[in-house]
């Protein structure tokens, strides 16, 4: 066999490296079953099938069943995890809530104005319309009293604005609860929180003990339910009007009724799932407790276009 001279490659052994017919048949059929079976997996993750999220979402609802009449849901014990409590920052999620002025007198009306920012700082002007508005604001004072469900209206720059009144001295929490809607049109389910101030001498008042019922206005909402740390559970509220009798409820912000659930400590915000019908004359919501602790839940129902609130206090182990 002829050397290599320096500076140029060695001949190929043609006869060794050449396999025969039969190989290389074999070869192409073991690739494609296995090209196949990767387009296959490839294909099932792209639409969704095979996929730990598919799964899941077929095991919900699977667990996730409604009892015939009622609208009522079981809930499988895969369905467990707790959502966390929202509201805790100004920024989630890429928007931050930018407050235009948080400072008021107690007792006196002002004027609240904020915006919503993206991730470029430009303010956001693209909400969708959630419970029948685009924007919510939950307004409370620290100690979880004097707490107000107010919808702004936002100007054309993005501005949103609404008359606010702080009935006592101390600081005060307000929760922007929304919906943006992303440049690609992702709509993007956020809850913000920022710090709101009436200088004077702030004296708390104690949380409530908790209690199967409450009184607004005459009328006597009981709660049925036991929350529960790291499960969904189901609330129902049975409201009572004055002198006896069911009261005609009407749909407030496209259910019979909306609940805000804020926990003691650390006032974290959590999302709460009414049944879109009443349930045997009663308003009913899924709640999930990120952890034990104590919280105080608001509900608002609206009788004769008038909108109340009954307010407990739960303590979940």
């Amino acid at each position: 066999m002829t050397e290599p001279q320096p500076g140029t490659p060695a001949a190929p052994e043609r006869d060794l490296a050449r396999p025969d017919g039969s190989t290389v048949r074999l070869a192409l059929v073991v690739g494609g079953l296995v090209l196949a079976v990767l387009l296959g997996f490839g294909l099932g993750r792209i639409n969704g099938d095979g996929s730990p999220a598919a799964a899941g979402l077929d095991s919900a609802l699977a667990d996730h069943t409604h009892a015939p009449g009622t609208g009522a849901h079981e809930h499988g014990a895969d369905q467990s995890a707790a959502a966390e409590a929202a509201g805790l920052a100004v920024t989630a999620s890429g928007y931050t809530l930018t407050p235009l002025g948080g400072e008021f007198t107690a007792g006196r009306e002002g004027e609240l104005r904020f915006q919503v920012r993206d991730a470029q700082r430009r303010a956001v002007t693209r909400f969708a319309v959630v419970h029948e508005k685009p924007m919510h604001l939950i307004v409370v004072r620290r100690d979880l009293s004097g707490y107000q469900h107010l919808h702004p209206s936002m100007a054309a720059d993005g501005t949103w604005s609404v008359p606010l009144t702080l009935p006592r001295a101390g600081v005060w929490r307000a929760y922007a609860d929304f919906t943006a809607v992303a440049d690609d049109g992702r709509q993007v389910p956020v809850t913000l929180g920022t710090d709101l101030v009436a200088p004077g001498e702030y004296a708390p008042r104690p949380l409530p003990a908790p209690a199967a019922s409450a009184t607004v206005d005459g009328f006597t909402v009981g709660v049925e339910g036991t929350p529960q740390a790291g499960l969904t559970v189901p609330l129902t509220f049975r409201i009572t009007a004055p002198g006896g009798g069911t009261p005609a409820l009407e749909r407030y912000l496209g259910a019979y009724g909306h609940l805000v659930a804020l926990r003691e400590g650390d006032l974290g915000y959590l999302h709460v799932h009414p049944e879109p019908e009443l349930v045997d004359g009663a308003v009913r919501f899924w709640l999930t407790t990120p952890g034990p602790g104590r919280y105080r839940l608001y509900l608002d129902f609206q009788v004769a276009g008038e909108v109340r609130t009954a307010e407990f206090t739960v303590t979940v182990l």
